[in-house]
């Protein structure tokens, strides 16, 4: 996949980031309307408020990993991913007694920071600058654009799924996210009790990411490699979009073909964050 399309490497750097710009504009300018801050939105305990929250929570979180990084001061052990979703939200709602307009004036000036720090990357420093997220770990700087996107892109849909509104998700944002999906999932499936290991096949059905990945589950984890799936029990069909709101929680979507009771175990394996 090494071109624009596949932000894992240095060649998707420029498009992730031009379309990581449009999604921020995007979710400001959906918060700055009148009479939304307190509006419910798509994020079952979040208001438009908390979202902006969690934005600046977590963007800022980021200028401290990325300094120790560089040598400049230390992280501590990652807090990990099981109990992600309980913190996410208590610090995303630390900030709901924050005016609307200070709010969005300090996101717009954390994401300015940020976007220069991803855009400088180099291209070795893309692959290899290790930078370690509080939830997460040791990454490479190639995942920020993407938890970035993430973030502003499905976050987004969140905001417009609170209004009530029929819409849906742009198709370069997805289609730049769907690989990472696969690794969202294998950071967040609960397999301590996954029972015999098994192999189900994931087809991404469209765009420029289309592929076919094998994944096994074993109660040590979860592995994908792109790879046939010709002959596995179940197969799963996801257009980019589905992919990414399902892996999110945020929708039961996509298709399956093969055995049902399968297919229950596969997609109840995972936990919210």
């Amino acid at each position: 996949m090494g071109n624009e399309w596949n932000a894992m490497t240095y060649e998707g750097k420029d498009n992730i980031l031009h379309v990581v710009r449009r999604e921020a504009a995007q979710m400001m300018s959906l918060a700055s309307e009148p009479g939304v801050w307190e509006r419910q939105t798509g994020s079952e305990k979040w208001q438009v408020r908390d979202v902006i929250g969690h934005l600046v929570d977590t963007t800022e979180g980021y200028f401290v990993s990325f300094d120790a990084a560089r040598g400049n001061g230390s992280v501590g052990e990652p807090y990990g991913t099981v109990p992600m979703a309980e913190r996410v939200n208590e610090k995303a709602q630390e900030f709901r007694s924050i005016p609307q307009e200070e709010m969005l004036s300090r996101l717009h000036d954390d994401f300015e920071k940020f976007y220069g720090i991803m855009d400088a990357l180099t291209e070795d420093e893309w692959s290899n600058l290790i930078v370690s997220h509080y939830y997460m770990g040791p990454l490479p700087a190639f995942f920020y654009p993407a938890f970035q996107l993430m973030d502003y892109g499905v976050h987004s849909w969140d905001i417009r799924q609170g209004m009530g509104r029929a819409h849906g998700l742009a198709g370069d944002a997805a289609d730049l996210l769907a690989p990472f999906m696969l690794i969202l999932w294998s950071a967040t499936a609960s397999t301590e009790n996954a029972g015999e290991p098994f192999e189900v096949g994931i087809r991404v059905t469209s765009g420029p990411n289309a592929a076919d990945y094998k994944v096994r589950v074993a109660k040590d984890g979860f592995a994908h490699e792109v790879a046939s799936i010709d002959g596995l029990p179940v197969v799963f069909e996801f257009d980019p979009a589905s992919l990414v709101l399902t892996a999110f929680g945020r929708v039961n979507a996509g298709t399956f073909r093969g055995d049902p009771a399968l297919a229950d175990q596969f997609l109840n394996l995972f936990f919210r964050i």
